[in-house]
């Protein structure tokens, strides 16, 4: 029986380098984010961290915060008109590419996915060149039109990833028992790749609510989404109110990743 190979000091130093730097690394990732949920517990007037003394004044102040509010009701309008209209663009784009070895599908594949590659600027400009130069005035379809380009591609690459793990005998059999195409779908296809359909409206949905330059270009004064409003705020003054909606969309984003992951599993879709 061959010896087990002991570690060796050279792989054990490497281990440790390694785990040092994914440490650090994380420790960069989270830093910005625990510093404004702390910051949007302080007593003062100002963003200062740390905060002399800490109170929930600040969330309580959001109940009047009018304006915030109007902004987050149209982002939670737009991310829903989005998120259905992107799952269904998505989950039909991914169906047309996903059972194709053509060239065409891999050109279709790319287009989809050209938004991503896209600098998010440059697409915000180019949106807005689009639609004046057609004599479309801005407005929430516009806004929305503009949000689904980039939010179908999530539900694409993720139901396509699902989509892998079908059997194409299963697809053959049930066609070859006489079942339909829709039935097929409804019965075959769909509980195979609703997870993946799931995670990627969850991606789109909160892509669209944080979505800066697209909005930046497309939205208009009547449509003002909660991320540019926040941005106006801060241009004027360190408003604490900005850290304290921060606060508010960090925990409704993890407690929403927390359900996803229970629901549908939404580590093993990204992955």
């Amino acid at each position: 029986m061959p010896d087990m190979q002991r570690p060796t000091l050279g792989s054990a130093s490497f281990g440790l380098v390694m785990g040092t730097l994914a440490g650090a690394a994380l420790l960069l990732l989270a830093a910005p984010t625990l510093v404004v949920l702390i910051t949007s517990f302080t007593d003062g007037y100002s963003l200062k961290f740390p905060p002399p003394s800490y109170s929930l004044r600040w969330y309580a102040s959001l109940i009047d915060a009018w304006q915030l509010q109007d902004a987050a009701l149209v982002s939670l309008k737009l991310g829903a008109v989005v998120t259905a209209v992107s799952v269904v663009l998505g989950t039909a784009a991914a169906l047309a590419i996903g059972r194709s070895r053509r060239a065409w599908a891999r050109g279709l594949d790319a287009l989809f996915m050209s938004p991503l590659v896209l600098p998010a600027l440059a697409f915000g400009l180019a949106s807005l060149v689009f639609f004046s130069t057609a004599g479309v005035e801005l407005s929430f379809l516009t806004l929305a039109i503009g949000h689904i380009v980039v939010s179908v591609p999530y539900v694409l690459r993720t139901t396509l990833a699902s989509l892998a793990q079908l059997d194409p005998a299963l697809l053959e059999s049930s066609e070859s028992l006489g079942a339909g195409r829709l039935y097929t779908f409804r019965r075959v296809t769909l509980p195979t790749i609703r997870n993946g359909i799931g995670a990627g409206a969850f991606i789109a949905f909160m892509s669209s609510f944080d979505n800066i330059p697209v909005s930046l270009f497309m939205a208009d004064a009547r449509n003002e989404v909660l991320p540019i409003r926040m941005w106006q705020i801060l241009e004027n003054s360190l408003d604490v109110r900005a850290a304290a909606v921060s606060g508010v969309l960090i925990a409704v984003t993890v407690l929403a990743m927390v359900v996803m992951e229970r629901v549908a599993g939404l580590s093993r879709q990204l992955r």
